[in-house]
């Protein structure tokens, strides 16, 4: 048997720290100091964080002190740690549907995974920032989201001021990180940041003026760069993710309006993919006779991995969505009937998605000089501005967003339909039903280049006035949506 270790001085020094730390934290839980300056900031908090998690979730907060925020996000399952017994008991006592745990972040140990993990202002004040994010990989699935917010420090002097006026509650020394602190701790622990953006410009309730400035100023650059909090979303990264190595299967998704000259090249040259490939046509009102050139086909190959469907509704948003209720695959492809992308390339976007590089992955039509007829220069230079647009407020880069190959997990697809209320049946072209969902659900964006191509046979269904003024329309949407929250 070995000797126990011998207490550093670095051991000393944390447990003085904490010591002092758990002493003062269940001083304030006792006296409940919360000035009412800073309730408006606890409020807006629980706004922003509403917005972030899906109610219903399984979700655990680390340091989750009066256990509000934690009740005001609607979990499932709701599990709060804080080294302050006062606080827990509080806590506890507070809100009897939730469950609270008396135990320092830096030592914990649980068996349990979670959908969702909070810390909110915490980083801020623990002894080792890297050592409480190692800790959260235990209790993380491949599809677990860590939220984090903590203060500006461009904040600093402010914060120190108003709590020297008692405007706010007093705290011991913080630790004061930078985003790009945040990031490199964050990818130390394996973890991958998502999308990062900063939060309420005026802390203390002001009508009119801390709407103004919380839900419109802080979005605008350089208002952001001034935001009290930083939040970053981020999920365990792919390396450390517990991912199956198996293969997994494919459904890939045609929606076809008169495009019968592509149909036998798509045939021919869709690659067969992970463990199985099934190939759905979704035919929608052709004036050609692309339906009977697909009826063929498929009577010939007689192959139960290729199969046609009608398309009930209309527009291709409708006709993907159709076709996904359809499919049996764990991925999800979209491929555009009019060979623009090449069949030959979805390998890639398999790839991707199966080593877990991205969640949703995105191709980009941009990147690559394109064949000579592919996409009018007008048009290049609308989708370039649509793209730094949706970028903006999606808080990831998306640099192309109408290329029709989309590529997502079944199960990925499954959360954005089932949080579709939220922005309801409002997209044509399919595109945004999904890249709006994705952002509201956290999901990993990844763009991926592909060559665009000249389409060989028909022409396009883009009208480029009229379509334009249907993005026009897609970004207002999006503001209202996924910014103004």
């Amino acid at each position: 048997m070995s000797a126990p270790r011998a207490e550093t001085t670095t051991d000393r020094a944390y447990r003085r720290y904490q010591s002092k730390r758990r002493a003062f934290w269940n001083r304030l839980a006792s006296r409940q100091m919360r000035p009412p300056s800073s309730r408006y900031y606890h409020q807006r908090l629980a706004e922003i964080y509403r917005f972030l998690v899906p109610p219903g979730s399984h979700v655990i907060e680390l340091g989750s002190g009066s256990g509000d925020l934690l009740a005001a996000v609607s979990p499932k399952r709701g599990l709060g740690v804080d080294f302050a017994g006062e606080a827990v008991s509080q806590a506890a006592d507070n809100h009897p549907e939730l469950e609270f745990l008396d135990a320092d972040v830096h030592e914990l140990e649980l068996d349990e995974q979670f959908d969702v993990i909070i810390l909110s202002d915490l980083v801020n004040d623990v002894w080792d920032v890297e050592t409480t994010l190692e800790n959260l990989k235990q209790l993380c699935t491949p599809e677990t989201r860590i939220i984090v917010n903590s203060f500006n420090r461009l904040w600093q002097a402010p914060i120190a001021l108003s709590r020297l006026l008692g405007l706010t509650a007093p705290v011991l020394k913080q630790n004061w990180l930078s985003r790009q602190d945040l990031h490199n701790l964050m990818r130390i622990a394996d973890l991958e940041p998502i999308s990062t953006f900063g939060e309420i410009l005026w802390p203390v309730r002001t009508p009119l003026i801390d709407t103004l400035f919380n839900k419109f100023l802080v979005k605008l650059w350089p208002f952001s760069l001034l935001a009290l909090t930083t939040f970053i979303v981020a999920r365990p990264s792919p390396t450390a993710a517990q991912t199956s190595p198996r293969e997994m299967t494919v459904s890939v998704i045609v929606p076809a309006r008169n495009e019968a000259g592509h149909i036998e090249a798509i045939l021919e040259r869709t690659p067969k993919m992970g463990e199985r490939t099934e190939l759905i046509f979704v035919e929608g009102n052709s004036t050609d006779d692309t339906y009977q050139v697909i009826e063929r086909a498929v009577t010939e190959r007689a192959d139960p991995d290729i199969r046609l469907y009608r398309q009930p509704g209309k527009g291709k948003g409708d006709a993907v969505r159709f076709g996904y209720q359809q499919a049996t695959g764990e991925v999800l492809m979209i491929l555009d009937a009019d060979m623009t992308v090449a069949p030959e390339d979805l390998p890639r976007f398999y790839q991707a998605i199966h080593e877990r590089k991205g969640e949703f992955i995105n191709g980009v039509r941009l990147v690559y000089p394109m064949e000579d007829e592919a996409m009018q220069f007008l048009n290049y230079l609308g989708n370039k501005f649509f793209g730094m647009v949706f970028s903006w407020l999606l808080r990831q880069p998306v640099k192309d967003t109408l290329c029709g190959t989309k590529v997502l997990t079944r199960s990925s697809y499954d959360v954005i339909a089932a949080n579709r209320s939220y922005f309801g049946d409002f997209d044509p072209f399919g595109d945004f039903d999904l890249l709006f969902g994705a952002a509201k659900s956290n999901l990993k964006i990844l763009d991926l280049p592909i060559r665009y191509r000249e389409r060989e046979y028909g022409s396009t269904n883009i009208d480029r006035w009229r379509h334009g003024m249907v993005l026009l329309r897609m970004a207002a949407f999006a503001i209202r949506r996924l910014k103004l929250v």
